[in-house]
């Protein structure tokens, strides 16, 4: 099929020629993975706390998409669990959710987070453990796609549908967010 380009609007060509040779001139592998010094600190902080986070995407995909996941720690402990799903890793064969260890508030490849919910204090270790739970049983650990999904947005618009005591509402910007409430056949 021939597209007749004097048909097409000659701004619109302009911006896909922009977006498709748009770099920020960043390298991904040296951009900022540190703490952004926002989730309470653990080692000080004895009440359990989960907090959602959201941060713009890498490159250009940041002016409309962000990336978001889940920490959480339990009352007493002393480190943060990290839920999230990483394209990437399914590239290296690794499953793409990832539950571990880490900075809960982490830059997301120079991105700096923002929080999207944060619950802390009694009956939010039951609500831990729900999500936990929600996360385990994840339908595509081991299936990404930027577009529809699944991805990492995808993920934690699963957790919210299945612990609705979370009572978190992504923003447009989670793109993927809509594919865990329209696609459960077919999961792997």
């Amino acid at each position: 099929m021939v597209m007749n380009m004097g048909k097409i609007p000659k701004g619109f060509i302009l911006i896909l020629l922009i977006l498709a040779g748009c770099s920020s001139g960043k390298d991904w592998r040296t951009a900022s993975r540190e703490s952004a010094g926002i989730a309470p600190d653990p080692a000080v902080t004895h009440e359990a706390v989960l907090q959602v986070y959201a941060a713009k995407a890498w490159n250009w995909r940041g002016w409309f998409a962000v990336h978001t996941w889940i920490a959480a720690k339990r009352t007493g402990e002393t480190f943060y669990t990290v839920y999230d799903v990483v394209g990437w890793r399914g590239y290296r064969g690794q499953p793409v959710l990832k539950i571990a260890r880490d900075l809960p508030d982490r830059h997301w490849f120079g991105a700096k987070p923002e929080i999207l919910k944060t619950h802390r204090g009694a009956g939010v270790d039951a609500l831990i453990d729900a999500v936990d739970e929600a996360a385990r049983a994840y339908p595509w650990k081991t299936t990404y796609k930027a577009l529809p999904g699944p991805n990492s947005n995808t993920f934690t618009a699963w957790i919210a549908k299945q612990v609705p005591r979370l009572e978190l509402d992504l923003p447009w910007s989670a793109i993927g967010s809509g594919y865990a409430c329209t696609n459960v056949s077919g999961a792997s």
